[in-house]
């Protein structure tokens, strides 16, 4: 086996390790891919001879390619939930596959990625590589030209926003969180009569004029009226995932780990009296969304 041949294996070793941490960077598989490729061009130019820790130097560099790709986007934000880069800088033989990338989003989770998204690059940084790949702070502060002590606070800062501040005790939390879950379950499912037990005869809905499709404000009432409407969205429901939203437990809408809107309960004696559906981009960057503990 020849040395390219050999480095390429090794690289090979290392490359789901990299993509983890490029996509919870970047939030989109397809810029992952093009950082962690670009992280093998480097690798393949590079003398490695005097290079004991592979794994951490390749982290190191595919860290600082995301940092600049995180850093030259913060000026154009995509206008819609499913606009990725169509023309990457480094080619690949296999594009990606939405399926893969939305089971993906799944899995690190839509609110993560959502909050994750609203941090300043050098933030979102040092709490990924330290919080989530445990990364020591004096490895991390190189990266975005600060000392271990302001890494530390930024990751700390990055923590508060992705944790967020519960506005009620636990034991509320706990119930809405029970009843929250058991109204995404009964979406998915397609269980109308479930669906219907945890609303309020008169539990009212409101939704605003970007949720559509009429261009005035929505507003429905009644149990039976409300759960229907429900079921018309269930395969939204798909890409929807439990999040603390202005400090109470709701709905963050997400596909592909782009917020598209947020659902917020109103809760009493254990059943839904109100819920608001927020979709209007002005909103929605107007709400505190934080990620709720398992």
């Amino acid at each position: 086996m020849d040395e390219n041949a050999r480095l390429a294996e090794r690289f090979e070793e290392h490359r789901s390790h990299l993509r983890a941490v490029s996509y919870r960077m970047l939030g989109s598989l397809s810029e992952a891919e093009d950082a962690v490729q670009e992280a093998w061009l480097r690798l393949a130019r590079s003398d490695m001879s005097d290079v004991e820790n592979l794994g951490g130097w390749l982290t190191t560099v595919v860290s600082r390619v995301c940092l600049n790709m995180l850093r030259s986007r913060a000026s154009r934000r995509e206008d819609s939930m499913d606009a990725y880069p169509t023309d990457p800088a480094v080619s690949r033989e296999d594009a990606v596959d939405p399926e893969e990338e939305a089971v993906l989003a799944d899995s690190v989770g839509l609110a993560l990625l959502v909050v994750l998204d609203t941090l300043a690059p050098a933030e979102r940084l040092a709490f990924v590589l330290h919080d989530l790949f445990a990364v020591p702070f004096d490895e991390i502060a190189p990266l975005i030209e600060k000392s271990p002590a302001a890494t530390r606070q930024l990751a700390s800062r990055a923590r508060r926003r992705v944790k967020g501040a519960p506005a009620v005790p636990d034991a509320d939390l706990t119930l809405q969180r029970r009843v929250v879950d058991a109204f995404l379950a009964a979406t998915r499912g397609g269980h109308f009569d479930d669906l219907v037990t945890l609303l309020h005869p008169d539990v009212v809905l409101r939704a605003d004029p970007a949720v559509g499709p009429t261009p005035r404000p929505v507003v429905i009432s009644g149990s039976v009226t409300v759960a229907r409407g429900a079921m018309a969205a269930m395969q939204r429901a798909q890409s929807t995932q439990p999040a603390l939203v202005d400090g109470v437990v709701g709905l963050a809408m997400a596909p592909l780990g782009r917020l598209f809107l947020v659902l917020a309960f109103t809760i009493s004696e254990g059943l839904i009296t109100e819920i608001e559906v927020v979709a209007e981009p002005e909103r929605l960057a107007g709400i505190d969304l934080a990620v709720l503990d398992a």
